[in-house]
């Protein structure tokens, strides 16, 4: 049997090894019109920051290596430019050449991957204005960085690909600027667990102006909605479509968006041609809604899954869950499943809790803070997502979280959890065991929460009780406006000053001393509420929203 795969990374290159592995005879063709196979995307803008130094580490295997490797044709410089279903045949030109030639097979992948978006606006074609894509957009990235020196780069887009050019730009003494039309950064985050990643790359003196739109670039400028800013080079990193001309062109079924739509085989509307990556319609894991979604490690299971169906084993794709994690410097940032957007998007009846965990035992030296928020259907109790922003152990409790939604299981199950635990890694009590403790108090009705967007809303007229439980030290650092403080040590010698006719609305710093005190309140027979993520999580949120770069200082 003869397979020709079009588009030779991420899931072009995964299907062709696996067919090989499973068919040692079958011919075999990667047609690629780039120079490169199996290249690390994602490790592209830390070779332009220097965290990679040697170009040859982002290619995984060379056309060369795989042939000797695999026994497979790989024809880079070769571009299919037209399929012909029917009679099973591809036109291939040779880019050197411009001579065309046919190629006929007995099954075909499509792997073309995703493009990234250039909008329609003036400067947009300017020789300092860059996308990221390929080994070539890399190189030209560090060539114009090592000869024109810019002083000042601008990144249009807030994504993890614009947030790791922003750091690695930063990384090269660059003065860096990101532009983002939403309000907040890293669209699978929730904009409050953003507002402590913005707090941070500000204090890295990367500039955010956010909320902004780009509507002309010129050589010196990029010119927003409200405003502008000085710019020698512009990154365009305002997220990518699903590259699918070739497969539209010859009668494969497509999307409203353009994806190439596909089944659980991986299979198009031609059983025999298939299609992975990122130019593929996918279902979302747990809502099972069509979604674009372009990861590598889903493009890499895609690429394994066609390869088993045409090598005759029944292989399924069972949804992509969007996984995904991000380093800022330090930081780290990590999301899986839903956010708050999606499930309100899906009408899904659901519920949320803010855990501040250490990474590891505290009085072991150097653990950091971890700011967790999980998600769960209230009429299932399964968890729905988890987000998490910090710095140390925060990959591994993510990964529990992502496989604890791949499994289906219960928010209330995370408790049960038995993880690894010395106090150089962890803690007796994981942020992941903590997540579920607290969520089966909120389910159970042993807590009840107030949020940071409910805080304003509450009356100051004395019609209900605002308690602060922090101490005098860290009341002095702040207190929200109505709130009086009593130190949660003292709680029990104070509760004549609390009228017992009126709820309690509590908070401390990060939700769990406040929570100590609402079962010292509801034993005393007060009806009490706790405010989840406690003064942190709105102190942040609420900082966020009136730092002056927020509304754009540069703005004229």
């Amino acid at each position: 049997m003869k397979t020709i795969i079009i588009g030779g990374v991420a899931g072009g290159a995964s299907a062709a090894a696996r067919l090989r592995r499973l068919k040692e005879n079958d011919e075999i063709i990667i047609l690629e019109r780039g120079d490169y196979i199996s290249f690390a995307n994602c490790g592209l803008p830390y070779f332009i920051g220097g965290e990679i130094t040697d170009r040859n580490m982002l290619t995984l295997q060379t056309p060369e290596s795989f042939r000797k490797r695999f026994n497979i044709d790989v024809r880079v410089k070769n571009e299919a430019v037209k399929i012909l279903p029917e009679s099973h045949t591809a036109i291939v030109r040779d880019i050197d050449t411009g001579k065309e030639y046919e190629e006929t097979f007995d099954k075909l992948i499509l792997s073309p991957g995703a493009e990234p978006i250039r909008p329609k606006i003036s400067g947009i074609d300017l020789p300092h204005v860059f996308t990221l894509r390929n080994i070539p957009d890399t190189m030209k990235i560090k060539s114009f960085v090592a000869n024109n020196k810019p002083n000042k780069a601008v990144v249009v887009g807030g994504g993890y690909i614009g947030v790791e050019m922003a750091e690695n730009l930063a990384n090269s003494g660059i003065e860096v600027s990101i532009v983002e039309f939403a309000d907040h950064l890293i669209a699978s985050l929730d904009a409050d667990m953003a507002a402590d990643v913005h707090r941070y790359i500000r204090s890295k003196g990367i500039k955010l102006f956010l909320n902004s739109g780009v509507t002309e670039i010129t050589d010196k400028k990029i010119i927003m909605q409200k405003g502008s800013i000085e710019a020698d080079m512009v990154i365009m990193s305002v997220g990518v479509r699903p590259e699918t001309s070739l497969a539209k062109e010859c009668g494969i079924k497509l999307n409203s968006r353009g994806s190439i739509i596909v089944n659980s085989r991986m299979q198009t509307n031609y059983p025999d041609i298939y299609a992975v990556g990122d130019a593929i319609e996918v279902s979302e894991f747990l809502t099972g809604t069509s979604a674009f979604i372009p990861l590598a490690g889903p493009a890499n299971k895609q690429g394994r899954i066609a390869a088993d169906n045409i090598a005759g084993i029944f292989s399924e794709y069972k949804g992509t869950q969007g996984s995904a994690i991000l380093k800022l410097f330090d930081m780290t940032v990590a999301t899986t499943g839903l956010n708050e957007k999606r499930a309100a998007a899906e009408n899904i009846n659901y519920d949320k809790a803010y855990v501040f965990s250490a990474s590891h035992a505290s009085y072991y030296p150097n653990a950091t803070n971890m700011s967790v928020k999980v998600l769960w259907d209230k009429n299932t109790r399964k968890l729905l997502g988890a987000q998490i922003v910090g710095f140390d152990g925060v990959d591994k409790r993510m990964d529990v979280f992502a496989t604890a939604i791949r499994f289906g299981a219960e928010v209330t199950d995370l408790k049960e959890l038995e993880l690894c635990y010395a106090p150089p890694f962890g803690s007796a009590k994981d942020p992941v065991n903590m997540t579920g403790f607290l969520a089966e108090n909120v389910i159970n009705g042993t807590v009840k929460q107030f949020f940071w967007h409910d805080v304003e809303k509450l009356p100051r007229d004395g019609s209900v009780t605002l308690l602060d439980v922090r101490t005098k030290t860290e009341i002095a650092r702040g207190m929200i406006d109505g709130f009086i403080n009593i130190p949660l040590d003292t709680l029990r010698d104070n509760l004549d000053k609390l009228p017992k006719d009126k709820p309690v609305y509590v908070h401390c710093h990060s939700g769990l001393r406040s929570y100590i005190a609402c079962r010292i309140l509801s034993g005393n027979g007060y009806d009490c509420y706790n405010l989840a993520g406690g003064w942190r999580l709105y102190e942040s949120v609420i900082n966020d929203r009136t730092v002056p770069e927020y509304i754009c200082t540069e703005c004229k």
